[in-house]
């Protein structure tokens, strides 16, 4: 089939109906690799305080869809013959995407489950749809300030998009134009992303040591059940976390050496890690995936999956702090040093601009060969790659840039999503940050790990995630003083040579979008290796309780 290329999806104006976009190489790979047992599905919800109108609501998400006409899409049917997947640009939804589910904690649970078992089919446009769950008596939703929550009121939108077709930044932003089309005020400017100039790329797009991009990442140890078990076992768990923002420590005078999206990605090492060790593991290399966002956020933001993929080693550079930081306690100087390694890798892959999957993907979608054999040998390759897959996948939208104001509904209090965590990886974590707080997705494949399991990483990860908020920021190093200069001044004094200090601590640059805020740690208070204890350490509560998730979000996993 002979497939006419439009500019869609590139930045430019859709056309209003009937066009055709190629399948660009990210969505031709995911759609040869789809899997019943694990659907390829992006779920978003929104928590809200007060309740909607449902004919306001099913009209501002209708408006948002025709906003942004290329999300009207579906596949178009073929057979394996053909040289390409291509969708079709519909103009128009194919049906009602907006479901009211209900009232009461048990409707949220309906459409979670939902929304990790049953992806929207790509033959309907468009491949998405929203569920509306209203809470009674603050039961399915975390609880705003009474100054803003109308009594036993509460509303969830809970949005399911196919990742063939979206991801959750271009959900995002359909919600963002459904708010501003509910409440009818007009979108506000939003700042681009800042990235730091690299103008040559980094080798392969990963960013690491050569000792660790040449070894096998180490994968997450599977849960105790037996293993024919864990085979027949289908679907994705799910379990929900209320967290802090970690804080940032830095000198005075300059900022955090590293952004929250590094610490999200030294925490995720950890929780592996000691993950692992508590399971009989070797340690090993971790690497962790990592999805860059270029595009703008505003209401010209171009549909679709726009993120590149890049892998992050978190090996670190000393083999002596594997054990400090596989300890009960991680040494926060080891981890001071993982997190600076970490943040320079990010920085440099942050920077370098290339393809979505890499060459690989690229030359394995060249439409030489019908889609049917292409399919084959994508999955082959899938399978002889499996082995050097990355341990686990790693999304932070970061701090909201939209109000996601709805009215009389009110403003956003909270923002959960998940990416889809197929195996080999098997896990993924996202995190998104509103209102100061860090709302984190722990994401499994069940024939990985069981809901206790699930559960038993998660609280993990809350620990891990409060190892290194306190890691010390690095002390600034006086810059050696020049040799004394002879002076003809002979009221010249010994102290007009003396050179001033230079800050070491630069600030890095985004990811999908890093949260930045977060308190300023105390300084010198975290012991070096080997250093006297000192009682008055601020350490990381490994007690059962510390860093809950909220208690609607951890009573029983997805």
């Amino acid at each position: 089939m002979t497939v006419p290329r439009t500019d869609a999806g590139r930045g430019k104006p859709a056309p209003p109906g009937g066009g055709l976009i190629p399948f660009p190489a990210v969505d031709e790979v995911s759609r040869h690799c789809l899997s019943a047992d694990e659907p390829e599905s992006v779920h978003l919800e929104v928590h809200l305080p007060g309740r909607l109108d449902p004919a306001r609501l099913r009209d501002a998400f209708g408006q948002a869809l025709l906003a942004h006409p290329r999300v009207l899409v579906r596949e178009v049917p073929g057979r394996g013959h053909r040289r390409s997947y291509a969708w079709e640009l519909t103009g128009e939804p194919d049906g009602d995407p907006v479901d009211f589910a209900g009232r009461g904690p048990g409707a949220l649970a309906r459409a979670r489950a939902r929304a990790l078992a049953d992806c929207p089919p790509l033959t309907v446009s468009p491949p998405m749809r929203l569920a509306v769950v209203e809470a009674v008596g603050g039961t399915a939703v975390p609880e705003p300030p009474d100054d803003i929550r109308p009594a036993g009121t509460g509303t969830v939108l809970l949005l399911t998009a196919h990742h063939t077709a979206l991801d959750a930044p271009s959900a995002l932003r359909v919600l963002a134009t459904t708010a501003e089309r509910y409440s009818g005020t007009p979108a506000l400017p939003i700042p681009g992303r800042i990235r730091p100039d690299r103008p040559d790329p980094a080798p392969g797009g990963s960013g690491g040591t050569g000792r660790a991009l040449r070894t096998r990442p180490v994968r997450v140890a599977p849960d105790a059940r037996p293993a024919p078990v864990r085979a027949r076992a289908a679907g994705n768990g799910m379990l929900q976390a209320d967290l802090p923002v970690p804080r940032r420590a830095a000198p005075a005078g300059s900022v955090p050496p590293w952004t929250v999206n590094d610490q999200l990605l030294a925490a995720a090492a950890l929780t592996v890690g000691r993950w692992n060790a508590s399971r009989g593991r070797p340690p090993g290399p971790v690497r962790i995936t990592m999805p860059v966002d270029d595009r703008p956020r505003g209401t010209e933001m171009p549909m679709g999956n726009g993120t590149r993929l890049v892998e992050v080693a978190m090996a670190a550079e000393d083999p002596r702090d594997t054990d400090l930081l596989l300890g009960e306690r991680p040494d926060p100087a080891a981890v001071a040093r993982l997190l600076r390694t970490t943040a320079r890798r990010t920085r440099d892959l942050k920077a370098t601009r290339g393809s979505p999957w890499g060459a690989g993907a690229g030359l394995l979608t060249v439409p030489l060969l019908p889609v049917g054999i292409r399919g084959v040998l994508t999955r082959g390759a899938r399978r002889a790659a499996a082995p050097w897959t990355s341990t686990v996948l790693v999304t932070n939208l970061g701090r909201v840039p939209y109000g996601l104001d709805f009215g009389d509904g009110g403003r956003a209090t909270a923002v959960w999503f998940s990416a889809p965590a197929r195996m080999p990886r098997g896990l993924s974590v996202a995190a998104a940050s509103t209102g100061g707080r860090l709302h984190v997705t722990l994401r499994w494949s069940r024939a990985l790990l069981g809901d206790a399991a699930g559960a038993d990483l998660a609280g993990l990860f809350g620990e891990a995630l409060s190892a290194v908020s306190l890691a010390p920021a690095p002390q600034l190093a006086p810059a050696p003083s020049p040799a004394p200069v002879p002076s003809d001044d002979p009221e010249a004094g010994p102290d007009a040579t003396a050179g001033s200090a230079d800050a070491d601590g630069a600030g890095v640059g985004a990811g999908v979008g890093d949260a930045e805020t977060g308190a300023r740690a105390p300084r010198g208070r975290a012991r070096g290796p080997g250093g006297p204890h000192r009682p008055d350490i601020p350490r990381p509560d490994t007690a059962p309780g510390a860093a809950h998730p909220t208690r609607d979000h951890r009573e029983r996993p997805s």
